[in-house]
């Protein structure tokens, strides 16, 4: 009667456990105890093996060669270290992911960044040849008009600040009263190199006035020197900035609007794209280039020019050669400065006439050859 009590006891607990099945071979059966009473009490000394068998099966195979007590111990320890390991592997997932994230954006975020540093100037070696290769294959008709001039020329004669001092004092004017009046400007600052913001500071509203500057160009012209004393504009951050940057921050000098921008990123930071959708010279050019019936509005050149792309400054070069060699041989590369100031005027003249509604936007052509390069004919 003991040996078959033992024996169904082992065959009972075997399947469940190895570890149970050692544990009752050692224990002597009690001729006093019911036979039926052991397997219960075996089974419930430990439920949760049987539970955690299913589950990781390799685990307890590999701990089965030990004692039942030294199983117990390694099962719960290895049911805590899968469990450890598991959330480990979530978290090292969570991290990871967000990890990735936050490397995408940062990588974005640097591109971003490095964009008006990647942007070569137009006066770099190589990059005219680049842009006339673009342009020739993008546009037919801009094709046979590089091919009749000779290339461009971009060169930048003074820093950011003096160059846009130049354009406030040009507004406005025409050419032979804007040089008059910036000569003595210059003489009074000391020389090209004295134009500083403190130095624009220091001079009184009565001493411009009496060189001709009005009182408005004088409010625009210690706007710009307070800009860069309090540091929210200086040479260096605007030739690191990128187009769009550099358009916002401007724009909010009083005195230069978007046209002053344009012509100040071309002929000064020789920026390769971009487009001056607001200058009369290079719509009208527009319009003989393509034939057009009408001057194309601003949006229109968006459209007619974006396969310029990214060499629209280039191209815009070629809209103001184009008229100005209007009615002459455009192989004729004419005079920088006097070839063009008759061209200006009429310019002028056709914008006062024809193009009323559009003052408030634009400002005179006549000063484009005056913001500190010479873009005309080089």
């Amino acid at each position: 009667m003991g040996e078959q009590t033992q024996t169904q006891t082992q065959t009972q607990l075997e399947p469940q456990s190895q570890t149970h099945h050692s544990q009752s071979h050692h224990e002597p059966s009690s001729p006093s105890q019911p036979p039926v009473s052991e397997p219960p009490t075996e089974i419930s000394q430990n439920p949760s093996n049987s539970s955690k068998i299913p589950i990781r099966p390799p685990k307890i195979r590999k701990l089965s060669s030990s004692g039942s007590v030294a199983d117990g111990t390694d099962d719960k320890s290895s049911a805590v270290t899968d469990g450890d390991s598991n959330k480990s592997l979530t978290v090292y997932g969570e991290t990871t992911t967000t990890s990735s994230t936050k490397n995408r954006r940062r990588n974005s975020s640097q591109s971003a960044r490095v964009l008006p540093i990647v942007m070569k100037p137009l006066t770099c070696e190589g990059e005219i040849d680049l842009a006339l290769r673009h342009l020739r294959a993008a546009d037919p008709f801009l094709a046979n008009l590089i091919d009749s001039l000779p290339p461009p020329m971009f060169e930048s004669h003074h820093p950011p600040f003096l160059a846009l001092a130049k354009s406030i004092l040009y507004q406005q004017l025409a050419i032979k009263a804007g040089t008059s009046i910036y000569t003595r400007f210059i003489e009074l600052c000391g020389g090209e190199d004295g134009v500083r913001p403190d130095t624009v500071l220091a001079l009184s509203t009565q001493q411009l006035r009496q060189i001709g500057i009005s009182g408005r160009k004088a409010i625009y012209l210690y706007d710009l020197s307070n800009k860069y004393k309090t540091g929210i504009l200086s040479d260096d951050s605007i030739v690191g900035m990128d187009d769009k940057s550099l358009f916002t921050m401007l724009t909010m000098v009083k005195g230069i609007g978007a046209w002053s921008v344009h012509m100040f990123m071309i002929s000064s930071l020789q920026r390769p794209d971009v487009l001056p959708v607001g200058d009369l010279g290079v719509r009208k050019g527009v319009q003989l280039l393509y034939g057009l019936e009408e001057l194309p509005r601003p949006s229109q050149m968006e459209q007619l020019c974006d396969k310029w792309r990214p060499y629209r400054s280039v191209g815009s070069w070629y809209m103001w050669k184009l008229v100005e060699g209007k009615g002459a041989t455009l192989a004729a590369a004419p005079a920088a400065l006097e070839g063009s100031i008759p061209l200006q005027q009429q310019l002028e003249q056709q914008q006062q006439t024809q193009q009323q509604h559009q003052l408030q936007l634009l400002e005179p052509i006549n000063s484009i050859v005056n913001l500190g390069a010479c873009i005309w004919g080089q």
